[in-house]
């Protein structure tokens, strides 16, 4: 991976310190006590900073970009099951507009029949939005059952609904094409090729000390736990929870997107058709899997990215927006539900987010504009 931050300084400061306050502000506003950033582009990481601490006590350690392991939440849905079933659909594995029940046989129950895989990516199959698995199940076979039951709530395709449970059956489906279990087939197909090494599902106790913790018990910061309760109780490997990564892991996966599925050193993992096909609007401002940029509201993704930039966010506070246009990535990891100092915490995050959405887009902008000049391309039309 190569770093490009020496240039992106010199002589050129003021987006890097633009950066810089947009993040201290939010800890300074109790949103989170630190914060792991990273820009970059096709080629080239831009910054990779950790700012604050990992709680509110002044002898904690600082975020690092390339050791910290952020609990991902809801990115786990496209950092994981989006990508896998963008390989098994490349492969011929999956028909995304084949019904869920050709891969799940107990999926059943009224209209049901009529959602399919893309229902559940776009997000509009008629599921309800959440279900506290926790407490209406006693462990993950009951959980499976009770997804599996449950009844549509409106007609497959009349709206988009953002649903965990659509990203629970997604897990299940990519399963069952396999033939393996959502850890495994992602750890062999798409981490491993990808060289992210730090991604996983249930951290082992051995590398619990380098969380960002997400609560406190008794006086002490918990560690390698999972936030999300429907994710502990389908046993810690989900398809819309539990992933954990670092910065510098998920810089190689945005990077793999900025580049339409190639691998760094030239080989392809996936068409780029594959690639345009998930990330394009489908419904609404969602694409397959993802998020597409609103472009009415600067919340999340500020007014720089253009609308083709797509992205997700978790409720830990961790996002994640790739620009294919502009060419740059944004990464912002948080653990912003350890202890919060401000109420509406998510509120002032998305307002970060934003901001830092826009000095992210100019660092990059004006990196390339230098490292043009320092090449000898005196119009850098392509920046």
């Amino acid at each position: 991976m190569k770093f490009l931050v020496a240039f992106a300084l010199m002589g050129q400061a003021h987006p890097v310190a633009e950066i810089d306050t947009v993040i201290r502000d939010g800890i300074d506003a109790g949103i989170y006590p630190g914060a792991v950033v990273v820009v970059g582009n096709a080629d080239s990481v831009l910054l990779a900073k950790g700012y604050g601490r990992l709680t509110w006590g002044p002898d904690a350690a600082v975020p690092s970009p390339d050791s910290t392991l952020y609990d991902l939440a809801s990115l786990t849905k496209v950092v994981a099951t989006t990508p896998a079933m963008m390989l098994l659909a490349d492969r011929g594995m999956v028909d995304l507009d084949a019904p869920v029940e050709h891969y799940l046989p107990d999926f059943v129950g009224e209209n049901k029949s009529a959602v399919t895989v893309r229902h559940l990516l776009s997000h509009t199959s008629g599921l309800r939005a959440f279900l506290p698995l926790d407490t209406l199940t006693e462990n993950a076979e009951e959980a499976r059952a009770r997804v599996m039951a449950e009844p549509l709530r409106w007609r497959p395709g009349s709206r988009v609904e953002y649903s965990d449970l659509n990203a629970m059956l997604l897990g299940w489906t990519i399963e069952a094409a396999a033939g393996m279990p959502l850890d495994a087939f992602v750890d062999a197909e798409l981490f491993g090729p990808l060289d992210m090494g730090d991604t996983r599902f249930n951290l082992p106790r051995a590398l619990r000390s380098r969380a960002a913790p997400i609560n406190v018990w008794r006086g002490h910061p918990i560690q390698g736990v999972i936030h999300d309760q429907n994710a502990v109780r389908l046993d810690g490997v989900s398809g819309h929870a539990g992933l954990y990564s670092t910065g510098l892991d998920l810089a190689r996966y945005a990077q793999w997107y900025l580049r339409r599925g190639f691998l760094d050193d030239g080989r392809s993992l996936l068409r780029p058709e594959t690639v345009e096909l998930f990330t394009a609007a489908d419904t609404g401002n969602r694409a397959l899997g993802w998020e597409i940029r609103d472009t009415t509201s600067t919340e999340n993704t500020g007014a720089l990215l253009s609308p083709q930039a797509f992205g997700h966010g978790g409720f830990t506070g961790t996002s994640i927006w790739i620009d294919p246009a502009r060419d740059v990535f944004v990464i912002l990891l948080t653990n912003r539900v350890y202890a919060p100092r401000t109420r509406r915490s998510i509120t002032g995050l998305k307002q970060v987010r934003g901001r830092l959405a826009d000095a992210s887009v100019r660092l990059k902008d004006r990196s390339c504009r230098l490292l043009a000049s320092l090449e000898g391309d005196v119009s850098a039309s392509h920046c």
